[in-house]
């Protein structure tokens, strides 16, 4: 039956379409069930939701994944310096936004497991744009469900986000990796913060990653290091007897120089460096990708998004070549 009022009036109605007038990432095709997933190797996925400003007021990260799917539309698979076209390997498409209620997060959390696990059980590998960091917690926290102790990330950030709590708030976004750290389902010394710098962090996250085993490759250690020494490191340790990598990048851990509608914290990585390490991931195995904290109003280049098109890309293009070199050897 044909919906013959306006969906506000109907407080169970999910919304499950992209923004009107916005087109799909990178143009794809957009699917609505989940049965058609099954039909495709990458799903992409929108979270717009902010939970607990924790620099007060509103970031309007909410937008990110409306302005990553509006400057994508320029962009190919193909990476010259690689010469491979991720979609000459990999079949893609859209499967629109998450259902979020402002505020709520039982409901948001419940609606972003349920959709992220479509995803996941349909073997597809879930690109995911936020939104702020605190959605990294239910889709890792699901993904390991799948694989209990057996899920490595790299997490790639300025800040550990492994706070107690903000106040009360225990799903706030400096909060999710303490809540995956206590994650029965997890292995914590499989985590691995890369990129920690600067004043925004508290001791007790220094503590709190030192408690559970998780590493910390601080920004200082890829710059002396260089970014494949850095990378290999972090690699050996999330992937070493896991069965699912989990790539999750806040936008600053980029430098403010890199990421003018981001968190401005200084000192940090390089697009490039952040691109390659990203790649080497997807290459390594990466199963699943989120790029989170964007503030697209805060500058009309949009420059943030596309930098998330950009990781994303590089991402897929790793996975891409790691498809081919399996192909070429069967």
């Amino acid at each position: 039956m044909r919906q013959s009022k306006p969906t506000i009036y109907d407080p169970n109605f999910l919304p499950n379409n992209i923004y009107s007038g916005v087109p799909s990432f990178l143009n794809l095709s957009v699917i609505e069930t989940k049965e058609d997933l099954e039909s495709v190797d990458v799903s992409v996925m929108g979270v717009p939701w902010e939970g607990g400003c924790t620099i007060g007021g509103y970031s309007s990260c909410t937008e990110g994944p409306k302005s990553i799917r509006s400057v994508s539309i320029r962009y190919t698979g193909y990476l010259p310096e690689f010469d491979i076209d991720s979609f000459d390997y990999l079949k893609a498409a859209d499967y629109g936004d998450c259902a979020v209620q402002n505020g709520n997060y039982d409901f948001t959390f419940n609606a972003i497991r349920q959709k992220y696990g479509e995803m996941l059980d349909a073997n597809t590998i879930p690109v995911v744009f936020g939104g702020d960091h605190g959605i990294a917690y239910p889709m890792i926290s699901e993904l390991a469900k799948r694989h209990p102790k057996k899920v490595g990330v790299l997490h790639f950030d300025a800040h550990l986000d492994n706070y107690v709590a903000y106040g009360e708030d225990g799903y706030a976004r400096c909060s999710p990796f303490y809540q995956l750290y206590n994650d029965p389902n997890m292995d914590p010394t499989k985590i691995v913060h890369i990129g920690i710098r600067g004043p925004r962090n508290h001791r007790q996250e220094a503590e709190n990653a030192k408690k559970f085993g998780a590493t910390v490759i601080p920004c200082m250690e890829v710059k002396k290091e260089g970014w494949e020494a850095s990378i290999k490191k972090a690699l050996e340790i999330a992937s070493k007897d896991t069965d699912a990598l989990y790539v999750t990048i806040c936008s600053d851990a980029l430098d403010a120089a890199h990421m003018p509608q981001g968190p401005q914290d200084m000192g940090g990585l390089t697009s490039f460096e952040l691109m390659m390490m990203v790649r080497e991931a997807g290459k390594a195995g990466g199963s699943s990708f989120d790029f989170v904290e964007i503030y697209p109003e805060s500058n009309s280049l949009q420059t943030a998004s596309h930098v998330g098109c950009w990781m994303a890309l590089y991402f897929l293009n790793g996975v891409a070549e790691r498809k081919k070199i399996e192909q070429e050897m069967a």
